[in-house]
């Protein structure tokens, strides 16, 4: 190989190289690309309330609806979350075996003025 093409195959693949990595930085910082986890994180954000609601939903259409309330009440604040994802599984949405992290905890909060 001629000296000048070895130099410019350098510049080529360190051309190439440089421009990886700038477009993977404007890529996480302008464009807005996030990682799997992250964008797991921000959907379970944005659906907590909603699952919470449906958690609430579900609480209440329970035919032993008094019993259980009556039930999470005497239960310490820092159980009601077990209560509620283990006694009723209220907190599993449809098409899950279990709850998602937080949805009891946020079913719990909304049925604050219940708990009262």
């Amino acid at each position: 190989m001629a000296p000048e093409t070895s130099v410019k195959l350098k510049f080529l693949a360190g051309g190439i190289a440089i421009g990886i990595v700038v477009w993977w930085i404007l890529g996480f910082t302008v464009f807005g690309w996030v990682t799997g986890g992250t964008a797991q994180e921000r959907i379970d954000k944005a659906v907590l309330p909603l699952a919470a609601e449906i958690c609430v939903k579900n609480f209440k259409t329970d035919p032993d609806f008094v019993k259980h309330l009556a039930a999470l009440k005497k239960e310490d604040s820092w159980q009601r979350g077990n209560y509620i994802e283990e006694k009723g599984k209220w907190a599993v949405m449809a098409g899950d075996d279990a709850p998602k992290y937080g949805v009891a905890d946020a079913c719990v909060e909304k049925l604050s003025d219940l708990l009262k």
